[in-house]
């Protein structure tokens, strides 16, 4: 604000209190008056050329809205911040790219996301009233955004070359507390977009499965291995090789797709997911 306050193209909305970044958007988004609209988080630094490559996608008429590929700006600060990093680019580049290869990006992140401000205009009513038990939803707001272009018929797509370095929790407890809001986004917008997917690609119907069935099947597999192990006193070493191999196989495969072999070190995560994202996604 100090070094752009006296400059034309730019005006600051400085609300009276914190309202939440739901609010702030649609304060925001009320005032403009430009065809696109680019939501960046406060704690995201964009590539010089993120602008030009995100509107370069919105010239097709029917995207209303685009992300670009996010990396953890303080990589380098701690384990667990290696492995979010590598967590994000696996989200990006595998996850996403493989949903925007069939026209549906199911979540344009909030850090870096672009959107079509015609159609946004016409969501603002839904985006803003959304309740979570009742109450105003304080979480979720880029899936549920997402979702809600997806419904108004436009497509959702991803720039891989639109780089964005966001900041990472760097301790367990934040990161526990981000993955359950982010879980419970997950649950919440997956249940009100299922019914998109009737008009969609057969893998997004896949992917949803598998991203829901997935951690269900595996804490299923886990609660097996432990209950083998109580009641027998055995080990259950079919349960743990068989989650070791499909381990080492997907970050193999993500190391010599990145080109990268730090990416088989994301074998650790396994651990994280296993004994403390599982039971935060049960009581999400």
């Amino acid at each position: 604000q100090l070094a752009y306050a006296g400059d034309a193209r730019f005006e600051f909305i400085m609300l009276p209190r914190n309202v939440g970044k739901r609010k702030a958007q649609i304060a925001a988004i009320s005032r403009s008056s430009g065809d696109l609209i680019l939501n960046v988080d406060s704690d995201t630094t964009l590539a010089s050329d993120v602008v030009s490559k995100l509107s370069q996608k919105m010239r097709d008429p029917t995207v209303g809205a685009v992300m670009g590929q996010l990396v953890a700006s303080n990589q380098s600060d701690s384990w667990l911040t290696r492995l979010i990093d590598m967590e994000y680019w696996l989200a990006c580049n595998e996850e996403r790219a493989a949903q925007g290869r069939f026209g549906a990006v199911m979540c344009c992140c909030g850090p870096c996301a672009m959107y079509r401000r015609s159609a946004f205009v016409l969501l603002l009513d839904q985006y803003e009233t959304q309740l979570y038990r009742g109450k105003p939803s304080d979480f979720g707001e880029d899936r549920h955004l997402t979702i809600l272009m997806l419904s108004a018929g436009f497509r959702t797509e991803y720039v891989p070359s639109a780089i964005a370095a966001t900041v990472v929790p760097d301790g367990l407890a934040a990161y526990l507390r981000q993955q359950l809001r982010w879980a419970r986004s997950t649950f919440r917008d997956t249940l009100l977009g299922l019914h998109l997917l009737r008009g969609m690609n057969w893998y997004l119907t896949l992917d949803v499965v598998g991203q829901n069935a997935g951690p269900l099947l595996l804490a299923l597999s886990v609660l097996a291995g432990l209950a083998q192990f109580v009641l027998t006193g055995s080990v259950p070493w079919w349960t743990i090789g068989t989650i070791g191999l499909l381990t080492l196989i997907r970050c193999g495969v993500a190391a010599y797709r990145a080109k990268q072999l730090r990416f088989l070190g994301f074998s650790l995560h396994t651990l994280v997911n296993v004994f403390l994202l599982l039971p935060v996604k049960a009581y999400a």
